[in-house]
């Protein structure tokens, strides 16, 4: 049986696992239905060549009998949350943002495990030395991202104005540590792998981004209230091999980038400087809870999101829940 057909596109075809993983450059697909026969196969989104995003490669080789996983990469994560709520694709492993941003548009999306903590930073050159030596420099920032709400929030707790005390300038994610080298910035706030691209190249960490009430929430593996409700078994063995795979990757780091720089074919030295930046979990416990609550203050404080929130409603912890009691982990 299969849950989801997989996208079909002209783009080339990445062959994870064994298995066919489409573009998103896609004209989408319908449920397809099943008659039974054959096992299960599970679309899941995830981006490309994001460390912090890697733990879908290894869903394949930890999954149930009867289940296969498909992994289609995009480039950003709302892509992601888009395909999972038009059901375009079954899972996502994507940014809480993009999740928080569609619930408070009215759309079908449930976190059902944490996926990874961490993977941001505060980059400049050398000599700076603390979020104050930013004054009066010009720092880029990804615009709507969270990148741009612990930067804010940790110029707040230095008693600085991020409007003017600093010159900000809106950057993509890639061009971040490209512009600090050539020197049209002097700083930046950015998801990996731009810090540790800037740091390989002589930069360094100006101040922790992780000292604020949103702490390190980053990333997430989000479904649909409608599959949980149409099919808690499957959501319940996804949850499961997704808990083995972010597991795997916490007790063997080396491993973890070792198999980002095969997939992917980025500098093993920039990997490994970002593993160490990044936390791989699944648990969704009270702090968690709590930090994602201070993330959606925060993205309404800046008017990232025009609607309502509801943070219980957001995260389903009972997948999660069955998995510990289950010893799964």
């Amino acid at each position: 049986m299969r849950l989801r057909s997989p996208l079909v596109t002209g783009s080339a075809v990445l062959l994870v696992a064994g298995l066919a993983a489409c573009s998103p450059d896609s004209a989408g697909a319908a449920p397809a239905g099943g008659d039974g026969d054959g096992p299960t196969v599970v679309t899941v989104g995830t981006l490309k060549g994001q460390p912090h995003l890697y733990a879908p490669f290894l869903y394949e080789d930890l999954a149930p009998e009867g289940v296969e996983f498909e992994v289609v990469q995009f480039d950003t994560s709302p892509d992601i949350k888009n395909a999972v709520v038009s059901g375009n694709i079954d899972f996502g492993v994507a940014g809480v943002p993009s999740a928080v941003s569609g619930a408070a548009a009215g759309q079908d999306v449930v976190v059902v495990a944490a996926a990874a903590d961490g993977g941001s930073g505060i980059i400049g050159r050398e000599g700076l030395d603390g979020v104050e030596s930013l004054a009066g420099l010009t720092v880029g920032y990804p615009q709507g991202s969270s990148q741009e709400i612990l930067l804010r929030l940790t110029l707040e707790a230095a008693g600085m104005d991020a409007d003017s005390d600093l010159e900000l300038v809106n950057l993509p994610f890639s061009d971040m540590a490209g512009a600090l080298a050539a020197g049209r910035i002097d700083a930046f706030a950015s998801a990996e792998l731009g810090p540790s691209t800037a740091l390989q190249a002589g930069a360094v960490e100006v101040a922790s981004p992780y000292d604020t009430p949103v702490g390190r929430v980053n990333i997430g593996l989000y479904t649909t209230g409608e599959l949980i409700e149409s099919d808690p078994e499957l959501v319940q063995q996804v949850v499961d091999t997704h808990v083995r795979a972010t597991e795997q990757m916490a007790a063997d780091p080396q491993a973890w980038a070792d198999g980002v720089v095969a997939e992917f074919g980025i500098d093993q030295a920039v990997v490994d400087t970002a593993v160490q930046n990044i936390w791989p979990r699944w648990e969704i416990d009270d702090e968690y809870a709590a930090q994602v609550g201070a993330l959606v203050e925060q993205m309404a404080l800046l008017k990232q999101i025009d609607g309502d929130v509801d943070v219980a409603t957001l995260l389903d912890t009972a997948f999660v829940e069955a998995t510990e009691a289950g010893g799964d982990s």
